[in-house]
């Protein structure tokens, strides 16, 4: 990937998204009385000096997030990035430094990694999967398992750890699974009322848990079937079934310790609910000199 197209594909949400949810946290961090802390330890005039340093490696996203949240305490305080979004970074690496009024600096920190760690701690658990599945062909792909309110930045940080993203949510594609089956009365009704209701810009994908259900939906030409917590044998018997005709999706039991072998059956993508909805926090704090 080159520079360029490294940059727009981690490239964040407008920042008119962003900022609402940020606000909406810092007002949930200041109260009614505000920082009564800064306020009554530290001089009004009082400047800093302070620097984002990562405490342990990992994969950087939620710079946007910390930058706006200084920016809504106090337009003020300038905020210079060292290391953006997407960058591979080393315990001790400074992510960027901030410099203002102290108060300021200090009001906004917890809510800045608040952000920072998280979303770092996605990007840095997709950084992993992606880097265990180089050179198969493989992509790793996100879900929609992720925090309330917090969808658009979650799936912005598995892009910045090299992933890729599913749907958004339920109105920019169509995905059957094994409950609307039993809902619709099976696989050919289901497919076929939505082909009567969609756009022909909006694909189906189709969640099969079997070889003889996945055979079912090549005849109906899905356009994409995600094979759910198959086998590895099973796995290979369904892209050979498959010869290209669908983009296969592997789901279900996805570790460090089995993705290589999911993505050596020669799927096109395995999705993990995991980075999202269970990635450590990265460990990154705010140091005064």
């Amino acid at each position: 990937m080159t520079p360029r197209a490294a940059l727009a594909f981690t490239r964040p949400p407008a920042t008119l998204l962003i900022e609402p949810q940020v606000r909406t946290a810092l007002e949930e961090d200041l109260g009614r009385a505000g920082d009564i802390t800064s306020q009554l330890t530290i001089a009004d005039s009082a400047q800093a000096t302070a620097h984002l340093v990562a405490r342990k490696p990992g994969r950087i996203a939620g710079l946007i997030c910390a930058q706006v949240a200084f920016r809504l305490v106090d337009p003020s305080v300038a905020f210079t990035v060292a290391a953006p979004d997407g960058s591979a970074v080393s315990a001790g690496d400074t992510l960027a430094t901030v410099t203002g009024p102290a108060r300021s600096i200090l009001t906004a920190e917890r809510v800045a990694l608040n952000y920072l760690g998280p979303l770092s701690g996605t990007a840095t658990a997709t950084a992993a999967l992606v880097q265990a599945v180089a050179g198969t062909g493989a992509r790793i792909a996100c879900t929609r398992k992720t925090l309330p309110g917090l969808r658009a930045l979650q799936k912005y940080a598995v892009r910045c750890g090299g992933g890729f993203n599913h749907r958004f949510g339920l109105d920019d594609a169509a995905m059957i699974k094994d409950n609307h089956l039993r809902a619709a009365g099976g696989i050919a009704p289901a497919v076929e009322r939505l082909r009567a209701g969609l756009g022909h810009m909006v694909k189906i994908e189709l969640e099969v848990d079997s070889l003889a259900q996945l055979e079912e939906a090549l005849a109906l030409g899905v356009d994409t079937i995600l094979l759910d917590n198959m086998s590895v044998t099973d796995l290979r018997r369904a892209v050979a079934m498959t010869a290209k005709r669908a983009v296969l999706e592997a789901s279900g039991n996805v570790t460090l310790a089995t993705v290589r072998a999911i993505a050596g059956t020669g799927v096109d993508y395995i999705s993990s609910g995991a980075i999202t909805h269970s990635a450590p926090n990265l460990d990154i704090g705010l140091d005064f000199p």
